[in-house]
């Protein structure tokens, strides 16, 4: 997941554009950076349980620091400190329990933003052509993705071969159940709630935005730019802004209506709810992620899509002997109060879905990582490498929290995609995330990503569109409605990021059809536990390959040929690579 978002590119490339990124308040939102203008040090602290927030705030400023902000429902906090000797002298106060210091970025790589990124990373070397939109809609269509849909079936509909593959079609599952009076929230980098393809369903008065962008980090460095730069000219974001372009392809994915302009979402009557946690560089903070979760829980929000892991550790390891003992208790930390936060929404009725990420990894075997931390206080200085985690002791969140549905990616034939991370045990379920060199002859096709809405301020950024509003990129593509007088921008991408909205938006449908009225929270009530066990119930059994070590053959649009193997274990009904089985919409909530 982090490609960065999952990461990010899908959910990670090494992690979500599979990250897109891979990989979103009550309290105020703060800036992720290390230091303030004059100099303070800038700390996550997580308290014991029960502790109050009085005795939190005498605590932290026995230790010699200011809280900023606070998270009474689950004793987190953000607080600032003149100097490093704060975390040892927090370790002294009794009811604090750990701290994990926000440093300062020294690089976002450029292509790191987001989980679709993978698909744009060469773009460079494709022929611009104005009318790139149209021929990649005629190409998706020749490759048979595309089998056509009833009349009432929304214009790109037939470039949805990710809503074939699941059944969440006008003669699928819309037919049953298309998820009306069930919320969802969209931890991202944000929503564009103005999108024509999300507007209908986007509840502004619920959605948040937990974040501040962060324009340099003290070297200079741009992190999400300059505030004058942005958009819309500030660095505290509406909560219905999203200058990433991440969220809002996932918010599409999950429940754009069936309004004849564009396509549809697997749940096109659920309520969308912008609650953003990520920058527009993709990072995501423990803070806003924690606070984000939190209030899901209040609010009845019914089910969560988390594309993303927490920055800065790709994996958070217990006592790693690579890590210094300050880097082992901010892992801690980490794990220990994101849990709190998953713990509290989901006992309140949240069922939780994450992306797998796309690392091309097997998370239950002995692991490297040499992404972390991805971000440090020395220019340059972004990672170094760990090697022979225990996958027992080092876990990456939220995709290996408890009660967390982890969720990997396929293509269009039904095969896991080259960079969906894997493992038997880690994976709970599969969904279409795309694979762009899932071909007959292993070349890409945009068509094989997955289509979904892009802001207009984002194709502009991104020179997707030029000065007439027209497309000139072939991973992108314009649609208008039956008048031609309604128009909106839709994006291929591809990642575990876009493969876990599929499965949220089908628990979405599952709460819709199962679920009961929640009269104090608002939303429908379906205990999560319920919910995973009908997604699970639900999916298409689908076994390891024959062989089981995987072979991936890639022709890149260079001409190199990139070959990878991976390992499936277990059975037709569980294995690693489909965990339980690939998502289907028509079965969860009809036959």
């Amino acid at each position: 997941m982090k490609t960065r978002t999952m990461r990010r590119a899908a959910g990670m490339a090494g992690a979500c554009a599979a990250a897109l990124v891979v990989t979103t308040l009550a309290a105020t939102p703060v800036s992720a950076t290390t230091q303030d203008e004059a100099g303070a040090l800038e700390y996550v602290v997580l308290f014991t349980e029960g502790t109050s927030e009085a005795d939190a705030a005498a605590a932290v400023e026995a230790a010699g620091g200011t809280v900023v902000s606070q998270n009474t429902d689950v004793g987190v906090a953000t607080v600032t400190a003149p100097d490093a000797a704060f975390a040892e002298a927090a370790a002294a106060q009794g009811v604090i329990e750990g701290t994990a210091q926000n440093r300062i970025i020294a690089d976002v790589p450029e292509l790191r933003k987001a989980n679709g990124e993978a698909l744009k990373e060469d773009q460079a070397e494709a022929d611009l052509k104005a009318d790139a939109d149209a021929t990649a809609a005629t190409e998706a269509g020749a490759n048979g993705r595309g089998k056509g849909h009833s009349p009432a079936a929304d214009p790109l509909a037939p470039l949805q071969w990710d809503m074939e593959a699941i059944s969440a079609t006008a003669d699928g599952s819309y037919k049953v159940e298309q998820g009306d009076g069930v919320v969802v929230g969209i931890l991202d980098t944000g929503v564009d709630g103005s999108h024509p393809d999300i507007a209908p369903n986007f509840d502004a008065e619920k959605s948040r935005n937990f974040t501040v962008d962060i324009p340099l980090d003290a070297n200079g460095a741009v992190v999400d730019g300059l505030c004058e730069e942005d958009p819309d000219g500030s660095c505290e974001d509406p909560a219905d802004v999203d200058e990433n372009g991440h969220g809002t392809h996932v918010a599409s994915t999950i429940a754009s209506p069936l309004n004849g302009l564009g396509i549809g979402g697997v749940a096109p009557e659920a309520t969308i709810v912008n609650l953003r946690a990520g920058q527009d560089s993709g990072y995501f903070f423990l803070q806003p992620s924690v606070d984000a979760l939190t209030y899901a829980g209040k609010q009845g929000v019914d089910v969560v899509n988390m594309s993303y892991y927490v920055d800065p550790w790709l994996f958070n390891c217990a006592s790693h002997p690579a890590d210094s003992p300050e880097d082992q208790q901010e892992q801690q930390t980490i794990v220990k109060a994101m849990q709190r936060a998953l713990d509290f929404a989901r006992i309140r009725g949240v069922t939780l879905v994450a992306a797998a990420g796309n690392g091309a990894s097997d998370y239950t075997k002995v692991l490297s990582d040499a992404s972390s931390p991805d971000f440090a206080d020395v220019p340059g200085e972004v990672a170094y490498a760990r090697d022979l985690l225990d996958p027992a002791s080092c876990v990456s969140m939220p995709s290996e929290g408890r009660g967390v549905i982890s969720v990997s990616s396929t293509g269009p034939s039904d095969r896991k995609s080259y960079y969906s991370n894997y493992g038997n045990g880690y994976v709970d379920v599969a969904a279409p995330g795309g694979d762009t060199y899932d071909t007959a002859d292993g070349t890409r096709d945009y068509g094989a990503g997955i289509l979904a809405a892009y802001p207009t301020v984002v194709a502009e950024a991104e020179g997707a569109i030029d000065e007439n509003g027209d497309v000139v990129v072939p991973w992108a593509l314009e649609s208008c409605d039956a008048n031609g007088e309604n128009c909106a921008y839709y994006q291929y991408l591809q990642g575990t990021s876009m493969a876990s909205p599929h499965a949220a938006g089908v628990s979405a449908l599952i709460v819709g059809k199962y679920g009961v009225r929640d009269f104090i929270r608002g939303g429908t009530y379906l205990p999560p536990a319920l919910t995973q066990a009908r997604l699970e119930q639900s999916a298409v059994d689908t076994a390891c390959p024959v062989p089981a070590d995987f072979t991936y053959t890639r022709t890149l649009p260079t001409g190199q040929v990139v070959t990878s193997t991976h390992t499936c274990e277990g059975s037709t009904g569980s294995n690693g690579f489909f965990g339980k089985g690939i998502v289907n919409a028509l079965k969860a909530v009809g036959r």
